[in-house]
């Protein structure tokens, strides 16, 4: 096996593959990367035996087929130490992986590829094309409330779901909610219900760009896979059963705060910073067109600060965790935010607001659930 490739050509599909790459594992060749020409094409694959990256390029220079791992780090890092515009000649020479660039050499050590693991063939249940944009801005819309290490393991990801004309987003981790829907296109979809681990999760949204560009995702019954013009991105499933979103989501909140999104947040970033550190609790009071933000410590400081805001209802005292309220306002992209509240026992509701005319109407597209604490 070998093959001649620029440095530019190598390097990105290189680093993409390697993100997938477990470096404290177990079993070694974990840590390898998977190069493989077959048909004039360098293919490149890393797992983590959870998540797969697949890249491919094709071969302009001289070549023969073969395949072989090596250390994906190290092969990373030589490659990216390289000069920009040289070639790169990788062969094979006694069970090493020689890289000759000028007059540098470089010899790595290698496993064998009969041994990388690879994700196993599976038929996909579900299939729909959706632009990257669409799917970036699903994710990055909710990811920040999954659990982290939860022994409620399916909250530890996020649930995708599909049904007829829409694709719905939600994440959890059961002191908070987010929640994002896609009105759908492209045909009707099959109803079907996924949930993608965190790590899955947070590689889609590193692979994906903000662009217009389709790409086409398969969901199976214990796999998700992405195909794009540049990898094809595989990922486990988490076995488990996403709760039921619909009863946490306020239905009867009959008191609404409405104000601007930058002002509220400044503010409340100003109130964490005298919070307690481990429970970041704010104390709201709402008056008519008023709000008290209210924030102390186990140091016995205090932060206070009012501002105007829109607001008919009556007297209201509520606490919060004060950085998932941030988290959502950063979630948020419009230029006013509405509060939906009933009692101080009962969770609110965060939504933008998106102007119709001359009027602000409530944006449902991403909706942020929040609940109380007691200060």
């Amino acid at each position: 096996m070998n093959f001649t490739i620029s440095r530019e050509s190598f390097l990105q599909p290189l680093q993409l593959v390697s993100g997938a790459v477990e470096r404290r594992h177990t079993l070694p060749i974990l840590a390898n990367v998977l190069l493989k020409v077959n048909d004039g094409s360098l293919w490149m694959t890393g797992t983590d035996l959870e998540v797969e990256l697949i890249a491919n390029i094709a071969l302009s220079g001289e070549h023969t087929d073969g395949q072989i791992t090596v250390p994906a780090k190290k092969l990373v890092d030589i490659v990216r130490g390289l000069p920009d515009d040289v070639s790169i000649v990788f062969e094979l020479s006694d069970n090493k992986a020689v890289l000759r660039s000028g007059r540098a050499r470089y010899s790595l050590s290698t496993l064998s590829a009969d041994d990388y693991p690879n994700l196993e063939d599976w038929e996909g249940e579900s299939e729909f094309e959706i632009s990257q944009q669409t799917l970036k801005d699903l994710i990055d819309s909710v990811q920040f409330s999954m659990a982290q290490q939860d022994v409620r393991y399916y909250l530890n990801g996020m649930s995708l779901e599909t049904g007829e004309n829409e694709v719905r987003s939600v994440a959890t981790d059961g002191h908070r909610l987010a929640m994002a829907v896609h009105e759908f296109d492209g045909g009707q979809l099959p109803v079907k219900q996924v949930i993608i681990p965190r790590k899955g999760v947070m590689e889609i949204s590193r692979l994906i760009d903000e662009s217009d560009a389709n790409i086409k995702v398969q969901l199976g019954s214990n796999h998700i896979r992405i195909f794009s013009s540049s990898f094809i991105f595989t990922s486990k499933l988490v076995d488990g059963r996403f709760p039921d979103y619909n009863r946490v989501v306020p239905k009867n909140s009959d008191k609404g705060l409405v104000v601007d999104r930058d002002l509220i947040k400044s503010a409340f970033s100003r109130a964490m910073i005298l919070t307690n550190e481990k429970f970041k609790g704010v104390r709201l009071n709402l008056e008519p067109n008023e709000l008290k933000i209210t924030a102390t410590n186990p140091e016995q400081e205090q932060a206070e600060e009012i501002i105007d805001v829109e607001y008919a209802g009556e007297s209201l005292e509520i606490g919060f965790n004060v950085a998932y309220l941030i988290d959502a306002l950063n979630a948020i992209d419009s230029y006013s935010v509405i509060f939906k509240l009933s009692d101080s026992n009962a969770s609110a509701l965060v939504l933008g607001m998106s102007k119709v005319g001359d009027e602000l109407v409530e944006d449902e597209s991403s909706q942020y659930v929040i609940m109380p604490m007691r200060l």
